[in-house]
């Protein structure tokens, strides 16, 4: 399986969207920790739930959270517990949306913070 991965500092990258079967690959590359900011059912039924991607992460030794954000706009408090996620778990860490964008964005505006 091919992982799209952007780093954008030593401990973090962003990708797209990523699949259940993706968290056994993202461990193996030396990730400790996934974020899913994607909104279940955003894309549709085809899209992967979080229950999924959460039980295959753990499954893989990954620590995993769903912070769901919306493409256009991110609150302050979504940015305020993206900054608090950042803070407490274990690096490298890897956030994923529909296309990176998003992860990136609220990436760049918690560690503004």
């Amino acid at each position: 399986m091919e992982l799209t991965v952007q780093q954008l500092t030593p401990d973090f990258c962003v990708a797209p969207q990523l699949t259940p079967e993706a968290m056994a690959a993202l461990a193996e590359a030396g990730f400790k920790s996934v974020i899913n900011n994607r909104p279940d059912f955003e894309h549709g039924p085809d899209q992967p739930t979080s229950e999924q991607i959460r039980a295959a992460a753990e499954a893989a030794g990954l620590v995993y959270h769903h912070l769901p954000v919306q493409g256009g706009y991110q609150s302050p408090e979504e940015i305020a517990a993206m900054r608090a996620l950042l803070d407490e778990v274990p690096t490298p860490v890897l956030a994923f949306c529909r296309s990176g964008a998003r992860s990136t964005r609220l990436f760049a505006a918690a560690t503004q913070l």
